[in-house]
């Protein structure tokens, strides 16, 4: 079984982090978001893996190559153009051999892909696609099935009076090469507004696969923010990495902790982090390598990404601050407010509301108030 991930987008919903990071790179409890679907095909024993790269491709090899330390076979095929989802796997289409997975790359699950693709092969259709439930189903496409399971149509974005069903596409394929026949080559193509809708009409077995698995779509701030804090409560599988100096405190090698300066989990430290007196790193924190907190400075609930530097008395709530940002003395940060790498905040500065703050930035001391 070979997987196609699809890496392609732009991530402009979780800018200004992307804008120096491709989003499926971007780093999730300080490692590549892309990882974790790697290692997830990996535990199912598919070991082939074609990333469908656009924005930065050159990103993505430097970092996993030819795949071989992790036990996979990784092929890398740039689109010169935008192709949209189906598009792109008709891009890879030379290198599939019989039937393969196809993933979005901006969705975090641990759906059971043996069961999955047993499922796929039991019911004989052309296409399978896992389908998760939602709480408020008119704000994705539903996914109806009859009893067998087959699919009865598509109903993107409904108003409440067409709700049927709380399933939606999920992101995940299981498909036949022989459908890619139907696809255009080297134009943008979507599977969820053309060539799904087009089998339905005619008459193309498809199936979905509803299942309990952890999903979630980590394309905006507050879903990035919550990915970390739900693998920190242990929803989904995840090896921790570092020392657990005390119950959910995991602290990388080298980090210094003074011994007036408090962490409460669960939090993670990464390797070289330096906390100063009377800092308090508080629950659902993450902070990247090389991050120093300065003294009284309190975090909370904040994803602070590889040298991070925070001033004293700061106060850091539901953030995310990217790489290399400094934070001066007294500024507080929350309400997943979002800086991009290399800000700098003067003193006493109050970024609240989700606000966004461009790479490289300076913000003046005593700039911005609430």
């Amino acid at each position: 079984m070979q997987a196609v991930i699809l890496v392609g987008g732009q991530g402009t919903r979780l800018r200004p982090l992307t804008l120096t990071v491709p989003k499926p790179m971007m780093p999730l409890m300080n490692r590549p978001f892309l990882e974790f679907q790697v290692n997830l095909c990996l535990r199912h024993g598919v070991r082939e893996i074609i990333l469908s790269t656009a924005y930065l491709p050159e990103v993505f090899r430097s970092h996993f190559g030819d795949g071989s330390h992790l036990g996979a076979r990784m092929i890398y095929v740039t689109e010169e153009e935008p192709l949209d989802t189906c598009g792109a796997v008709k891009n890879v289409e030379r290198y599939l051999e019989g039937t393969f997975l196809v993933f979005n790359g901006d969705v975090l699950t641990d759906l059971d892909l043996t069961t999955l693709i047993a499922y796929h092969r039991e019911k004989g259709g052309k296409a399978t696609l896992y389908l998760t439930r939602v709480e408020d189903p008119t704000a994705y496409g539903l996914v109806p099935l009859d009893r067998g399971g087959r699919i009865l149509e598509f109903l993107e974005k409904p108003s409440w009076d067409q709700v049927t069903t709380d399933l939606i596409n999920a992101g995940t394929y299981v498909l036949e090469p022989e459908l890619l026949e139907r696809v255009p080559e080297g134009e943008p193509y979507s599977f969820e507004r053309q060539l799904f809708p087009q089998l339905l009409e005619e008459g193309v077995p498809m199936y979905g696969f509803p299942s309990e698995a952890y999903w979630m779509d980590i394309g905006t701030p507050a879903k990035y923010l919550q990915a970390h804090y739900d693998i920190l409560s242990r929803r989904l599988p995840f090896r921790f990495e570092g020392e657990e100096i005390k119950p959910s405190v995991w602290v990388g090698e080298g980090a210094e902790i003074h011994p007036q300066a408090s962490v409460f989990g669960p939090t993670v430290l990464g390797p070289g982090c330096r906390l100063e007196a009377h800092a308090v790193v508080s629950s659902n924190c993450v902070l990247g390598p090389g991050c120093r907190i300065g003294e009284g400075a309190h975090l909370e609930g904040a994803v602070l990404h590889e040298g991070c530097e925070v001033g004293p008395d700061a106060v850091l709530r539901r953030c995310v601050l990217a790489r290399e940002v400094t934070v001066g003395e007294r500024v507080h940060v929350s309400d997943q407010a979002v800086l991009g790498g290399r800000v700098k905040v003067g003193d006493d500065n109050d970024l609240r509301y989700g606000i966004r703050v461009w790479p490289d930035a300076e913000i003046p001391p005593q700039t911005i108030k609430f």
